[in-house]
């Protein structure tokens, strides 16, 4: 059976539609992202992750959000432009979304529902939250901003 994540669509930083589906069979990385968080260094370690395992199979998906202090004001030209520059960005970064309250995009419902976070809480409490995703679609684990992504490499090596 195909995992509810792959009847969701997105779209991208260009504003283009972009179905999950193209994604099955992946080990997919979703963070929401910001340029003016104290976090916003991890956009390395992902651009690092990326480049070593793209061609293996995983994909990272970068939603930005200004949710979180205001931390991302930009439009999306502005945002691509700023991720590409200061960190060499080359994964798929999607248009500006929500990820609490009313206006959560369906894919942060469905993520949030899936993996809960610190004391059962669905709520995204802070930029560069991560959800991973296995190649059957399954979301296995939610991490917190504090986590780097580098230290999700041996688990994502051991999915792929």
């Amino acid at each position: 059976m195909a995992s509810a994540i792959y009847e969701l669509s997105v779209t991208n930083i260009q504003g283009e539609q972009v179905s999950l589906a193209d994604y099955q069979g992946k080990v997919i990385l979703v963070v929401n992202t910001a340029s003016k968080c104290g976090f916003t260094p991890q956009y390395q370690e992902l651009e690092q992750l990326y480049k070593k395992y793209h061609s293996q199979g995983l994909e990272i998906l970068g939603f930005p959000c200004n949710q979180f202090g205001a931390q991302e004001k930009g439009n999306n030209e502005e945002i691509s432009s700023f991720c590409e520059l200061n960190f060499g960005v080359t994964f798929p970064l999607f248009e500006k979304i929500e990820v609490n309250g009313d206006n959560a995009a369906p894919l942060y419902r469905h993520l949030k529902t899936e993996a809960k976070g610190l004391l059962g809480s669905e709520a995204i409490k802070w930029n560069f939250t991560k959800f991973l995703i296995n190649k059957q679609g399954q979301v296995l684990k939610r991490y917190a901003p504090t986590t780097k992504p580098l230290e999700l490499e041996k688990t994502i090596a051991d999915l792929l």
